[in-house]
């Protein structure tokens, strides 16, 4: 056998293989303008959540994990909980996604959750989305806590990505960042165009 030539040809397959393989291992993304991923998760009370069930209604998404300094900032502050409430009270649904992998950082049982739920004051349309395979996560290209999605009632993202302006995990500088989230939200809502539809999201990595 010649050995210089089965190895190249071993090196040749194996580079193949991975270029077919690759694909698979990047995470797709929710991009603005763009059909919003389909998602089925089970929420911390059991329920379980469809894209489809949303048909026909606006749709807040948001990636969560208590032990994330930035999700302390927005959930400390109260900020994120204010939020949740003035947009839920206009019938804007609200779910909050936690994608940590069990005995990764952030990952909860379905009791624990429901605990932090209330000791958070969520005011979320549901308890916690329990995504531990990360399967929606990765769907949406969810890469930090925070990061948020916003969906229209045709089922387009029109918003992907931090909560406002300022990746300071200082809750101090809340009351002078812009915040993308509302400006999307209240420019749809009004008919108008969204300034910023997309923008980079800052927080601690999504524990897949």
């Amino acid at each position: 056998m010649n050995i210089k030539k089965f190895g190249a040809k071993h090196l040749l397959n194996t580079v193949g293989a991975f270029l077919i393989a690759a694909p698979a291992l990047v995470m797709a993304a929710a991009t603005p303008g763009e059909k919003a991923p389909e998602f089925s998760e089970v929420d911390a009370a059991g329920k379980t959540h469809n894209l489809a069930d949303y048909k026909g209604q606006w749709l807040v998404l948001e990636w969560f994990n208590k032990d994330c300094p930035y999700v302390k900032k927005h959930y400390g502050s109260g900020n994120m909980q204010a939020l949740q409430e003035k947009y839920t009270g206009q019938d804007i649904n609200w779910l909050t996604v936690i994608s940590s992998a069990k005995g990764k950082q952030g990952y909860l049982e379905p009791a624990q959750a429901l605990e932090v739920a209330e000791s958070h004051n969520l005011h979320a349309s549901a308890p916690f989305l329990l995504d531990s395979d990360g399967s929606m996560g990765r769907a949406y290209g969810a890469k930090t806590t925070p990061h948020m999605f916003i969906i229209n009632p045709e089922g387009q993202v029109v918003y992907a990505g931090a909560i406002d302006d300022n990746d300071s995990a200082n809750p101090a500088v809340i009351a002078d960042s812009a915040n993308y989230v509302a400006a999307a939200l209240d420019a749809s809502m009004a008919g108008d165009a969204i300034a910023v539809a997309s923008s980079r999201a800052y927080g601690c990595s999504v524990k897949y």
